[in-house]
């Protein structure tokens, strides 16, 4: 399994699209190492990686939500702190627990996904909206 930028993601923002590949390709990284049996190294990187760059992306996208007065803000922000909380929750059963296989496919399993529905779903209706409003 893998998890690849595809360009039907595209916000149309260079800078949300730019971190997301990037995103995806730390994920793929997990992806892959899971594969050749290594996922319980990566996980940590993978994890570690989350906890700031995702702050630093979401904090890129609600500025542009506010400069552009998204009525979906509050919600889109509601997300956004659902996914700091689920990887700071993994970080923390990594800390106590370590590299466990569980933990591994859990956070493979949980942040993959939420990753593919924000994107497709609550950053593409950002994208129309900013779409409509130029």
């Amino acid at each position: 399994m893998s998890m690849q930028w595809s360009s039907d993601l595209a916000t149309g923002v260079a800078e949300i699209d730019n971190q997301h590949k990037e995103i995806f390709s730390r994920f793929d990284r997990l992806f892959k190492a899971c594969s050749e049996g290594k996922g319980k190294e990566e996980v940590l990187r993978l994890l570690l990686f989350l906890q700031e760059y995702v702050k630093e992306h979401f904090s890129a996208e609600e500025r542009l939500q506010l400069r552009s007065a998204y009525p979906e803000y509050a919600e889109h922000k509601a997300q956004h702190t659902s996914f700091i909380a689920e990887v700071e929750r993994l970080a923390r059963e990594f800390a106590a627990e370590g590299a466990t296989l569980p933990l591994v496919i859990k956070t493979n399993k949980a942040l993959s996904s939420w990753l593919l529905q924000h994107i497709s779903k609550t950053d593409m209706a950002f994208a129309g909206y900013l779409r409509s409003e130029a």
